[in-house]
């Protein structure tokens, strides 16, 4: 079983954590995933730093920036990960734009995720139509995940047909803004929650984008399996430390 679909597979309302590799600093990457698993984090999201990230707000924009000039390329994380899964065993998700994986080779990135560990990939450029119809067959015979994201502005006949092709969970962006921490949410996104719930997918959802603290974790998980956090994260690894991460994770839940 894949370790995404285990995770998922209980009650337990899931938290998992994005960053982008190589920051702060380079060899951060393997340390920062240790100290998530250690919190009690559920599932880490592990952003692939790309030089124009079109859906990133301002926070994920300058790590990925930072990481680029710390020297962080595709084959420099592969070798941060190469012997990851002797002490990580939660689900691993790489994310990240479409042409960084392009550039390196698909079926050799694809060779390289499953040699390190990797359980899928959000790939947020890819369409839907171009995946299911080239790439997904390579996908599946090296045993990865893809998961595909919706918006308030996706109409339901596509979220019927995503949840028709997904596996792992659906990517439940919280507004059709780009990345950013908010302390709370507004009645648009409450009533787009519930109206994601109330079409009874059968993908788990993980709801994206403007989680930053306990409050909004609480409010997505209400309507959702989970909730990932991403700027806020980095934030705090700008201002803490990777030494704190504990610390993030317990004021969260």
């Amino acid at each position: 079983m894949n370790r995404i679909d285990k995770t998922l597979s209980g009650d337990k309302k899931i938290l998992s954590i994005y960053f982008s590799a190589g920051h702060p600093e380079l060899e951060d990457t393997a340390p920062i995933i240790k100290a998530l698993q250690d919190a009690g984090v559920d599932m880490v999201e592990i952003g692939l730093p790309f030089s124009d990230p079109l859906a990133d707000g301002p926070t994920i924009q300058e790590s990925a920036t930072r990481a680029l000039r710390n020297g962080m390329t595709t084959q420099k994380l592969f070798d941060q990960l190469l012997n990851i899964r002797e002490s990580i065993h939660i689900p691993l998700v790489l994310m990240g734009y479409f042409n960084p994986m392009m550039q390196y080779g698909i079926e050799r990135f694809c060779q390289q995720c499953a040699r390190v560990g990797i359980d899928g990939l959000i790939i947020p450029d890819l369409p839907i139509d171009l995946y299911q119809e080239r790439y997904s067959a390579l996908l599946e015979q090296y045993h990865l995940y893809n998961m595909f994201l919706i918006t308030p502005q996706t109409s339901a006949e596509r979220i019927r047909y995503i949840d028709q092709v997904s596996n792992g969970f659906i990517y439940m962006v919280s507004s059709a803004s780009v990345t950013g921490a908010k302390n709370t949410f507004g009645n648009a996104q409450e009533s787009y929650f519930k109206r994601i719930r109330d079409m009874k997918l059968n993908t788990p959802q993980l709801v994206g984008f403007g989680i930053s603290n306990a409050a909004t974790y609480t409010m997505a998980t209400q309507y959702s399996r989970g909730a990932i956090i991403g700027s806020a994260f980095i934030k705090f690894l700008e201002s803490k430390g990777v030494n704190k991460i504990s610390d993030f994770i317990k004021n969260i839940r």
